[in-house]
């Protein structure tokens, strides 16, 4: 038989040692997740490389995963600095060329009346000479009255002279021929002046094309009274049109090499033809004419011309779009430093062309910009 003492004390070791195993002061058993786990995922979720979103890191910069670089559309460009163009931005709009380009005015008071085809849209292409509509002469009742009781006298005149002329017929050999002349010389002078003082009531002045084009304006309706000097329609040839622009600063000795417009649709590619000798606004003017191959201007349009001059400047060529504002409204880019992390980078810029753009300060030889999608990166937060 067992000693029971032995026994006791042994059942008491037992009690002891799983009451040891059971409880370790104050900490909560009711977790499913192991420490080493929690470690784990806090550790991974610190780590930018781990994470599928794009976010802002502590020291400014941003991180974006490859996915969302796609799905963000994202370019980059390696920059280049190098000597480049110096560009001036000028004040400018779209004018007809003079040489292919014409008004249609009124040469006096008058009814506008349409012709057979009706009058001229918008847009319709016309051919030089072709007419247009008819001008109806308006007289006040006085020039009316006037030009009638002128035409009454003449008429009476008129046929003076021609039995003057009928009486001389049956003389002939009586009287001297030189006679006879001079009376069927004012009789027909006198059927002149009073057809010319009838068409002058009654005929209609025709309205013509100056040139080849399309009507770029119509100011005229049928029925409508016009005063002289109106313009009625304007005709322009769209493959020819011209672009003035004001110089408000002096351009340097060299002039001016090339410049460009940036339009909606792209962008117009101008040459240079010359400069006036009269300041127009405080400004001198000058003409450019558009290359064909560009996006459709219309007559009057503003835009912004960039003239490329002969100087030079010290810097980096990018598109328009890697330029983004700052929160303090400074001009600055985003740099691509790593696979998935990108740098907003404040710089100095300055035209170069309708798209494009001269950092001077601000980026370092080989550097990647990003070029496309640089707006939305500003978004990440």
């Amino acid at each position: 038989m067992k000693n029971p003492h032995l026994a006791l004390m042994a059942g008491s070791a037992l009690l002891v040692l799983t009451g040891h195993a059971g409880a370790h002061g104050d900490e909560d058993h009711n977790q499913s997740t192991p420490p080493a786990a929690i470690a784990t995922v806090t550790t991974a979720a610190a780590m930018p490389g781990t994470s599928t979103a794009p976010q802002r890191l502590e020291d400014g910069s941003l991180f974006v995963p490859k996915a969302v670089q796609r799905q963000l559309g994202l370019r980059t460009r390696v920059a280049v600095v190098q000597e480049l163009a110096v560009t001036v931005e000028l004040a400018g709009k779209v004018v007809a060329d003079a040489r292919a380009g014409g008004l249609v005015q009124a040469g006096q008071a008058g009814r506008v009346e349409a012709t057979s085809a009706g009058l001229p849209v918008l847009g319709q292409a016309v051919h030089k000479g072709e007419l247009l509509a008819q001008l109806r002469p308006v007289l006040s009742s006085m020039e009316r009255g006037s030009n009638l009781a002128q035409i009454a006298e003449i008429t009476a005149q008129l046929a003076i002279a021609e039995r003057k002329v009928a009486r001389y017929a049956q003389l002939e050999g009586a009287v001297p021929q030189a006679t006879i002349d001079a009376a069927r010389l004012e009789r027909d002078a006198l059927r002149q002046r009073r057809s010319a003082l009838g068409s002058g009531l009654n005929q209609a002045e025709a309205l013509r094309a100056p040139i080849s084009g399309v009507v770029s304006a119509a100011h005229a309706v049928a029925g409508q009274v016009v005063d002289a000097k109106d313009v009625l329609f304007e005709v322009v040839d769209p493959a020819r049109l011209s672009v003035e622009a004001l110089a408000y600063d002096p351009l340097p000795a060299s002039g001016v090499a090339r410049a460009s417009a940036a339009v909606p649709g792209g962008a117009l590619d101008l040459a240079y033809v010359g400069s006036g000798q009269q300041l127009r606004e405080q400004a001198q003017v000058l003409l450019f004419r558009v290359q064909p191959g560009g996006p459709a201007v219309a007559v009057g349009q503003p835009l912004t011309v960039l003239a490329t001059t002969a100087g030079r400047v010290h810097g980096a060529a990018v598109p328009r779009s890697a330029l983004v504002k700052t929160a303090t409204g400074g001009a600055a880019v985003w740099v691509h430093t790593a696979a998935e992390r990108f740098v907003q980078r404040p710089v100095t810029a300055q035209a170069l062309g309708a798209l494009e753009l001269a950092v001077t300060q601000g980026l370092a030889q080989g550097e990647r910009v990003v070029t496309d999608g640089a707006a939305l990166l500003a978004q990440v937060r």
